[in-house]
This record gives C-alpha cells, sequence and structure tokens, in this order.
C-alpha cells in the first residue's frame, strides 16, 4: 500500500475560506491525500486566497515566489491557487507564475479531484467557472473523525448587493443558498463528531433563502438539534434582517447574543456612493428593533475610512454613529480600490487623511470595545472552552458574546460548555473563575 500524499493548504481572509479549505482537504482524501502542517515535505500545496484587501494578488505572487525553491527542490511538487484571487485572475496567475500547476476558484473546487489528475499527467488545470451544479452536493460526504467544539458551516454564497467598493459579485458571483435539508444533516453530522457550536457563513447571510422560513426559519430548525449548544451568524446586510429574524434572537435561546452588521459609514451621502442602500437613520433604527429584542446583544460593524469623496464632515457623521451605537466589537479600514469595481474609477481621498480618520475611529472603537470587556466584570457569562491557554491548567474559549475568556481551574476540558464569573478585564480577553462544568 503506497504511502499517503501530503497536502498543506495556507487560508487566507475570511471564516467561509476557512470552511471552503477544509472542504478542499476533503475532497482530495479520495486521491491519497492527508493535510499536513507543514509544506516543507508536502506533494501538494493550495493557497486559499482572499480578494478583500489592498494588493490581494500582489501578495498572493509573492507568496508563491517563497515556495519556489521547495519546487526547485522536488520537480514533483503540485502547486495551486485557489479562492477568490484565483477567480479574479484566472489563467493570468499560470502566465506570471508558470511554477503554478492549478488554478480553481471558489465555485468549482468540488472539482479538484479532476484537476489533481489533470496535474499528475504534467498538464496545466484551469477552472474559474461559475458552474450550474451545486459544489456542496457534488463534495464527497465528511469523514466522521472527531471535531473540536465550533465549527464553520456555509450555508450561502455570493451577493447581489453590488456595493462600489467589494469585489464578492465578481468573484463569488450571484447569491446561492444552500438547500435546508443539506444543511441540517451537515449540522447533524458535526454534532455527532463533537461540535457544540455552529457559525452560518454567507457573504450575505440574512439573505439565506433555503428554508421557507428564510434564515430564521433554518436557525428555528438547527435548535431543534440535540447536543447543538449554540447558534451564530454572519456577516449580515442590514437591507435582509427582516422581521422573523429579529424576532429569533429573542425567541430562540440557541442563537447567541451577538451580532456582525456592518453599516461602513454613518454619512447617508457616502452610503449613497458606496450604493449601500439603506440610510444612517434606518440603520440605527433597526438596531433599535434588534435590541428590543435581545437587549443584552452584543454588536459588531465594519467600518470604511476615506472612501473616495468623504469629506471631513461625512467622517464626521460616521464618528456620530459609532458614539450613538456602541460597538462591542468593530472592524476598520482605510478604503483601498479594487480593480473592476466601480469605485475604483474614483479620485481617491489623500492618504495621510485617511491615516489620520482612521487613527481616530480606532481610538473611538477600542474604547467602546475595552468599555463592554469591562462591563462584563462581575456578571456570570456561559464559556465553552476550547483549548489550553498558555498558563498551565488554564483553558481558553467563548462567552456568548463571543468574548475570549481564561480560566485556571482543574477539570475543564475543550468541548466543555461552563458558567464561570468574570474577575478581570484585559486588553483582549476576560479572566474568569469557573463555577460549574459540564
Amino acid at each position: 500500500m503506497s504511502a499517503p500524499k501530503k497536502l498543506f493548504i495556507k487560508t487566507y481572509g475570511c471564516q467561509m475560506n476557512v470552511y471552503d479549505s477544509e472542504r478542499m482537504g476533503e475532497a482530495l482524501t479520495s486521491e491519497g491525500y492527508v493535510t499536513t502542517d507543514s509544506a516543507d515535505d508536502a506533494d501538494m500545496i493550495l493557497l486559499n486566497t482572499c480578494h478583500i484587501r489592498e494588493k490581494a494578488a500582489e501578495k498572493v505572487y509573492s507568496e508563491l515566489g517563497r515556495f519556489r525553491p521547495l519546487k526547485e527542490a522536488n520537480p514533483d511538487l503540485k502547486i495551486g491557487v485557489a479562492g477568490c484571487v484565483a477567480q479574479a485572475e484566472g489563467a493570468e496567475i499560470i502566465k506570471r507564475q508558470p511554477m503554478v500547476d492549478l488554478v480553481v476558484g471558489p465555485q468549482s473546487y468540488h472539482r479538484l479531484p479532476e484537476l489533481e489528475a489533470k496535474v499528475r499527467k504534467g498538464e496545466k488545470a484551469l477552472d474559474t467557472d461559475f458552474p450550474e451544479e451545486d459544489k456542496f452536493g457534488q463534495l464527497p460526504k465528511r469523514p466522521k473523525a472527531a471535531r473540536g467544539p465550533n465549527a464553520f458551516l456555509t450555508v450561502q454564497e455570493g451577493c447581489d448587493k453590488f456595493c462600489a467598493f467589494c469585489v464578492v459579485p465578481y468573484t463569488r458571483g450571484a447569491e446561492v443558498s444552500r438547500p435546508a435539508d443539506r444543511v441540517l444533516n451537515e449540522a447533524q453530522d458535526l454534532v455527532e463528531r463533537g461540535v457544540r457550536e455552529i457559525t452560518l457563513l454567507g457573504q450575505n447571510v440574512n439573505a439565506y433563502h433555503g428554508h421557507d422560513g428564510g434564515l430564521a426559519g433554518l436557525i428555528h430548525a438547527l435548535a431543534e438539534i440535540d447536543g447543538l449548544e449554540r447558534i451564530r451568524f454572519t456577516t449580515s446586510h442590514p437591507n435582509d434582517m427582516d422581521d422573523a429574524l429579529i424576532a429569533a434572537h429573542g425567541e430562540v435561546a440557541k442563537l447567541m447574543p451577538y451580532l456582525h452588521l456592518p453599516v461602513q459609514s454613518g454619512s447617508d451621502r457616502i452610503l449613497k456612493a458606496m450604493n449601500r442602500k439603506h440610510t444612517a437613520e434606518e440603520y440605527l433604527r433597526l438596531l433599535e428593533r434588534i435590541r428590543a429584542a435581545r437587549p443584552d446583544i452584543l454588536m459588531s460593524g465594519d467600518f470604511i475610512v476615506g472612501f473616495p469623496g468623504e469629506t471631513d464632515a461625512d467622517f464626521e457623521d460616521t464618528m456620530t454613529l459609532v458614539a450613538e451605537v456602541g460597538y462591542g466589537q468593530a472592524f476598520s479600514f482605510k478604503y483601498s480600490a479594487r480593480p473592476g469595481t466601480p469605485a475604483a474609477e474614483r479620485e481617491e481621498v489623500a492618504e495621510d487623511v485617511k491615516n489620520a480618520r482612521l487613527q481616530q475611529l480606532q481610538s473611538l472603537l477600542v474604547q467602546q470595545q475595552r468599555a463592554a470587556q469591562e462591563a462584563m466584570v462581575g456578571r456570570n457569562v456561559r464559556v465553552l472552552f476550547e483549548k489550553p491557554g498558555r498558563m498551565p491548567g488554564q483553558m481558553v474559549g467563548k462567552s456568548e458574546y463571543l468574548h475570549a475568556v481564561h480560566v485556571t481551574a482543574d477539570g475543564i476540558d475543550a468541548g466543555d460548555l461552563s458558567d464561570v464569573r468574570i474577575v478581570e478585564s484585559s486588553s483582549n480577553s476576560l479572566a474568569g473563575e469557573l463555577l460549574s462544568s459540564g
């Protein structure tokens, strides 16, 4: 019996890419591969790329350059590029880096076994189509190996919103939802392998329509699975937060009180230029309804500063919105053009202005994050423990509010869902005392 071939996957970007990398590894098990944590002795290297950040393609080419010595030392090594940069660049990747053997887009990775077979014959393999068949239906059944206590589960892909700054509609395609029965079967399988918390993923996850009741209906159905203790979802668009999904935050105990709901700007003028199709006031009123359904919910958001045409007054509108919302977590970035998007053709804000605005915004967001964490001191939370901490006897997990919590106590195992009293807040985590374990 021949020894298994080793597959090294390096994952960039969002949680969906983490999920996709898992499925790509599983798709290649039929070809005799096992995953490895080291590229040095791999038989195949796959870069699962993300196109959201600035100069994403150039960073991929730079990374490929670092693998050149491995290819020179082992001509049989196969190198592939997958994900959104693969979709955007296509054959250009092989043209610029001839050592690349395989390029596959995020909607086609179920075809990896066919592409790998082609590569093994000495041919180049390229597939960046948007196939008609459901890739999830074509992938092999997930192996029955034990899992950690939490898992990502993709339920929706693509986006029809066409925000002026975003490449997702071009790299992931139109919005597509997986049928509810397939999602529920995969969730049941994950639970049987030890998963207690599932995060539902989608580029625009609350546009999910694979269940008659939309995402809310799917969440209600998932909540019926014995052993599944926690449900989360990300990332959402304000325009798809319907009444049923808002109500689910108050009705479904297993749906955690944490919501990532990007707004991007507090200026109506900039929101219109971004093609967000909502106003700042509509966003704020939406948050009021969500908080009425679940008063303790922790809000998270995304912000872009220095979008083309943003004035000082527009930026101050963003600061005003942030101050009114009070985010527990948030992510903020300077605008950078993505080729092929409408905003890429517009005149950019000066870099020093972007830098100053980003620093000012992040200062406020950090204050809010620290205030949210400090407000947890003295409270009891439920922590799902995931892994050992840095100190002997320490375990680390996540609270309902997605705060990292570390506890030092005997008898805690990964997968335990325990009551913890928070006793201290530090910059990026909370410390707690164990009250009960289970």
